[in-house]
């Protein structure tokens, strides 16, 4: 627990000079895998996207029986392909863990790819202990409403409808300005 790895100083600090001489037996303890402490002590891609952006597909999932929430954006290229992540969890170490390194693993995947991600590879990837499998679940969750929503807008904008994005692309290049 983060919380152990903090306060420990503290009490050996003020347990007598010979106690901490006595070997002590093990004693199990919930530990976190340094994978998961390296993603929540650096977080990567947090932040967030403009989530009225065409390109742009947010999931917003949570766990009410811990509390956790997570957000995770996803901005899809011309091709596709996720080429911008971010997110923003409210959670456990871990849950901010499972967050961080799925906004690495989808990065440079195609949509059907990232939608194919399961909770237990992230699980096992970050070595989870049963009791945090829930966070690694979120993640899959998030993933799967981000590119729902994603899809859902682009479904919305029919043939007849301008994306803006790509028209002021359209409008700059030399075959629209011969015309």
């Amino acid at each position: 627990m983060f919380r152990s790895a903090i306060t420990r100083p503290l009490f050996a600090a003020a347990r007598p000079a010979l106690a901490r001489n006595v070997a002590r037996p093990a004693i199990a303890t919930r530990q976190y895998h340094e994978k998961v402490i390296s993603h929540y002590e650096r977080p990567r891609n947090v932040g967030s996207l403009p989530k009225n952006d065409i390109d742009v597909g947010t999931g917003l999932v949570g766990a009410p029986a811990c509390g956790d929430v997570m957000k995770l954006q996803i901005r899809v290229d011309e091709n596709g392909v996720i080429s911008e992540v971010k997110f923003k969890t409210f959670g456990c170490g871990s849950a901010i863990a499972s967050s961080s390194y799925m906004t690495e693993r989808v990065k440079g995947l195609t949509l059907e790819e990232a939608g194919r991600i399961k909770n237990t590879e992230i699980a096992k990837e970050l070595c989870l202990p049963p009791v945090k499998l829930h966070c690694s679940m979120l993640a899959e969750d998030a993933i799967q409403s981000a590119i729902r929503d994603y899809r859902s807008k682009r479904q919305k904008i029919g043939p007849n409808m301008v994306n803006v994005a790509q028209a002021g692309v359209e409008a700059s290049s030399p075959a629209a300005q011969s015309a």
